[in-house]
């Protein structure tokens, strides 16, 4: 019955957070390019029902097993063979500059995306608790992700702990087999090839310009860097926000 609302009514859009359209399109695409194959007792559209119902209620393994009227294992199994299908690296690696703001083209004419870390709750043995926790006593992991200016994600690394630090991170991305490809010609940084940050010790966050306009070039640059970098939390936010199991903690 569910699964039935998802695929026919309007209000599909609460529960798995996308509309009926999207929904069927998302199933084809998973079954065409990432080989997800119904099985003798669950449709495609109920495999995914279930890992965007996870994905956006922050629900328990109990929870789906309720709604879906199926097996712990049943629901886990699903869940991951989608999951393992959702997550499709691109066939072109080459990401072009998707903005042209006259204020910033002379820093960042070239720029194709920001990169940054964010915090997302995990559940671990209590034993590797200490290396997870950071924020209000919750484990986390350090997540670092890449987007375009038009909020797309280009890239993403996940697996670290909270505690470690967005240096290292970055580090590992860019020497790991599987690494962040950085184009090669007009992009510079002076600690890591191919990243732009901002200068230290000088006014950086937006909210610190809005009462006093930059005093320095440095100021400016940090300026115009900050307002780009902006895309990349938005695109957080809105992940966030449609998937509270990023952001929310969660029991099993």
């Amino acid at each position: 019955e569910l699964v039935y609302q998802i695929k026919n009514n309007e209000k599909c859009r609460y529960i798995i957070r996308i509309g009926p359209q999207a929904f069927l399109r998302l199933c084809d695409i998973l079954q065409k390019f990432g080989g997800l194959q119904p099985t003798q007792r669950a449709s495609i559209k109920e495999q995914v029902g279930i890992f965007l119902y996870t994905l956006g209620h922050t629900v328990s393994n109990r929870t789906i097993q309720f709604f879906f009227c199926r097996s712990g294992e049943t629901v886990s199994r699903h869940f991951h063979n989608v999951n393992n299908t959702f997550l499709i690296s691109p066939m072109d690696q080459k990401f072009l500059p998707k903005f042209s703001i006259a204020e910033v083209l002379p820093y960042f004419k070239d720029c194709i995306g920001a990169i940054d870390g964010t915090h997302v709750r995990v559940k671990v043995s209590n034993e590797d608790a200490p290396w997870y926790l950071v924020r209000k006593d919750c484990p986390s992991q350090n997540l670092l992700a890449a987007c375009s200016f038009d909020l797309r994600f280009t890239y993403v690394l996940s697996g670290w702990e909270g505690t470690s630090s967005d240096s290292r991170i970055i580090k590992n991305a860019l020497s790991r087999v599987v690494k962040l490809k950085i184009p090669e010609g007009k992009f510079n940084y002076k600690m890591s090839g191919g990243l732009i940050a901002p200068y230290k010790g000088v006014r950086y966050h937006l909210k610190e310009f809005s009462s006093h306009e930059p005093e320095s070039p440095r100021e400016l640059f940090n300026l115009r860097h900050a307002s780009l970098r902006n895309a990349i939390e938005r695109a957080f936010g809105a992940v966030k926000k449609r998937f509270p199991i990023i952001a929310e903690h969660h029991s099993t």
